[in-house]
Order: C-alpha cells, then structure tokens, then sequence
C-alpha cells in the first residue's frame, strides 16, 4: 500500500466517523428536553457545529426547521464518493 491510498482511506474512515457523528447530533437535537441528551449534545456540538455553521450562513431556517445538516451530509458524501473514486482515475 503507498502513501496516496494510506491518506485515502485514512480521510474515508475520518469522513464515515464525522458523518455517524453528524447522525447523532441530528437524532439528538429532536431530545432537547431529555438531560441524557443534554449531556450528549454538549460533547457532540463543540465537534459537528463548526462544519454545521458552514451551511447554516447561507441557508437559513425555513420554518424553523434547519435544513442545513442535509446540505452538509450531503457535501460529505460527495466527498467520500469522489476520494473513493481517486484511486480508479489514477489508475490503481
């Protein structure tokens, strides 16, 4: 294994575990009330809310309903599809 595809598959593991965590402050954000998630939030929101605030200053709540995680999981996704796909066009 070289480097590029070490990096690859380091910054894929990175994105999977960024996204799991994006899931879980989402599903959490709907428990407002609950101490338990209270607690969670205050870990989680510290690590996902930078990346969160990226998409929220140019899309803002509509309804109250913030739909700027579906942008940002999105945007993560893209990303991994394309670094999925690096080491097919560089001919690996």
């Amino acid at each position: 294994m070289d480097a590029t595809a070490l990096i690859i598959n380091t910054l894929l593991n990175f994105i999977n575990i960024y996204l799991l965590l994006l899931f879980i402050r989402i599903l959490l954000s709907w428990f407002q009330t609950a101490e338990w998630a209270n607690s969670a939030m205050g870990f989680l929101s510290p690590i996902t809310d930078p990346y969160l605030n990226i998409f929220r200053s140019f899309i803002p709540p509509l309804g109250g309903i913030d739909f700027s995680p579906i942008l940002a999981i999105l945007a993560l996704q893209f990303l991994s599809s394309a670094l999925s796909q690096f080491p097919v066009m560089a001919g690996f």
